[in-house]
This record gives C-alpha cells, structure tokens and sequence, in this order.
C-alpha cells in the first residue's frame, strides 16, 4: 500500500487510441461506483482494474502543478508540471468515476434512506471485511505495542462516531472538511471514501446533493476534494512512506472503532444510541454476511491480479530503510 515514485514501465504507457479512452472511461466508472458503496475502497477497484500507481501520479503531478500556480512560481513551471500530467487516463477515468458516482448515487440514497438498517447491515459487512487491508497491508507482524495504539484510536473513533451531527449539512466549513477526508480514500485501497462519510454523517446528504444537483453545495464539497488533494492526500502519502506501519496500525484502528457509525440497530440521527438487535434479525445478519462475502471475494481478485506481478503484493510492500 505504500506509495512510491517509481516511473510508469513502458507496460504502463497511457494508449492513445479511442478503444483504451472508452475502456479508461469504463474503468473509471467501476470506481465510481465503488466510491458510493461504503467498504467497497475506490483505491481497491483502482488495483484491480490497474490503474492505481498511474491515477496517484497523475494525482501527485496536478497537485504540485496547481501548488507552483498558488506559490507563483512560474508559468512555465507551471506549464511543464501540466504536460506531465497523464491526461490521457485522467480525463476519460475521472468522467467515468463521475458517471458511475452519479449512477450509484441515484439507486443508493433511497436504499439508505428507506431501508436504512438493512442498508447499514450490508455496509457493516463490507467495512468489516476491508478491515483486513490495513491490518495485513504492512507486510510485518504486530506488536503488542500496536495492538493498544490501535485499541486506542478505536476508542476515539468510536467516541467521535458517538456524537450528534445533525444540521452538519449547512455548515460549509464541514462540507469543505467531509470533501478533503473523503478524497484521502483513493489514496488508501481498503479506505472507503463513502464509509468516511457515513462516520461523519454525510452521507445521505451528499447523496442528496448529488440526485438534486445541488450545486452550491456539490461546489463547497468540491472544494474541500482540491483541498485534501493538496494538502491531506500529500501529508498521508508522505506518512505512508516514512512510518508505513504505523500509519496502518492507526488506521486499522479508525476503521474499527468507526464501525459504530454503521451498526444497524441505533437511534436517529440526532441520537446515534446503539440498541441490541431485535428487529428483522435474520435478514439483518444475512446482509451483514452477504457484504462480508462481496468485499472478500474482491480482494481475493485483487490478490491474485497482483500476486504474479509483485511476489507479495503490493499491499505487502515496506517502504526502504534506507
């Protein structure tokens, strides 16, 4: 999972023909897709369909572009840093992310909002088999040491899963903050950008905005998405990197403790209290079960696509010593 600076082979050269634009538009839109389903990490798509190294580069590149601009270092930096950028998968994935985004949106907020403890069940399930990306993804063997780091930021985040977030919606300052968190996912194959959301209890209404074509708010959202690729997605890469383990360790932790925000049986919004189950116990397991099932047998795929290629994976991978 660590990122690295590694040039693209000549295997990985962007196509320029129309068939590879149509086929990075339908990749794209896998991802979309997986983005709106909580536990499905857009990132783990990405490894799968094979664009994941080349999507964070071309990432990586438009951000220090838009940061040459922004700190006026000059044009023709600017310029060269742009031509850089492979455009040739950006543009094509990124309007399929956006059409599959559009898609799952319309069919999942009313999912969520109707069926609300069903929809959180089949989410419970795909977050709870995600969770083995980070445990597993550093390649070294936990201490005892890292089991109580992660116990402890399990116990944050289940406490700031905990609170009342209702009317969070019409500040833009957490609008702009759910948009850069949320974008940290593509970065982290595992992390679930719509999960984040649900945590932060702003996932319906994003979706929301989405269906109506909120555009005040859609733009606010968007914001916050430039922000986290400037600033968050940079800071994590640079973590990911340097304390590779660690990073896991806290995150697995997250994950775990957020868990709470996804438990079907709990108040309203404005509540958030957990209850033991009790209703439609049966069908509610069997989702848990079924979402489980989904994200294992996507990272099995996973596995296997990268296993010939890298010996371990690239999940297994740790970052130089050196």
């Amino acid at each position: 999972m660590a990122m690295t600076s590694e040039a693209p082979s000549e295997a990985t050269t962007p196509e320029k023909s129309p068939d590879s634009r149509v086929f990075n538009g339908f990749r794209g839109s896998l991802i979309g897709v997986a983005e709106a389903l909580p536990g499905i990490s857009g990132g783990t798509v990405a490894l799968i369909v094979g664009v994941f190294e080349r999507l964070i580069g071309a990432a990586s590149q438009l951000t220090t572009a838009i940061r040459l601009l922004v700190t006026g270092q000059g044009w023709r930096r600017t310029v060269a840093e742009v031509k850089q950028v492979d455009w040739g998968l950006l543009i094509p994935l990124m309007i399929g992310m956006v059409v599959g985004l559009l898609l799952s949106a319309r069919l999942l907020a009313p999912l969520v909002t109707d069926h609300t403890q069903y929809a959180y069940a089949l989410f419970f399930g795909l977050v709870m088999a995600s969770l083995w990306i980070p445990y597993s993804g550093s390649g070294q063997r936990w201490s005892g040491a890292n089991y109580g780091v992660a116990l402890v930021f399990a116990g944050l985040a289940f406490w700031l899963t905990s609170l009342s977030v209702a009317g969070a919606a019409d500040n833009p300052l957490v609008v702009i903050g759910s948009g850069a968190i949320a974008v940290t996912a593509l970065i982290l194959p595992g992390l679930s950008g719509s999960f984040l959301l649900l945590a932060l209890g702003m996932y319906e209404p994003t979706m929301d905005a989405l269906n109506n074509r909120d555009l005040a708010y859609i733009g606010t959202f968007a914001l916050g998405m430039l922000i986290g690729l400037a600033v968050a997605v940079k800071t994590l890469r640079w973590l990911l990197e340097k304390y590779h383990h660690m990073t896991l360790v806290v995150l697995t932790g997250v994950m775990a403790g957020a868990l709470r925000a996804l438990w079907p049986w709990q108040g309203p919004e404005d509540d958030r209290s957990l209850h033991a189950p009790t209703t439609d116990v049966p069908q509610t397991v069997g989702l848990m079960v079924l979402g489980f099932v989904i994200v294992t047998v996507v990272l099995v795929v996973a596995h296997r696509k990268e296993n010939p290629a890298r010996g371990r994976g690239r999940h297994a991978r740790t970052p130089s010593r050196r």
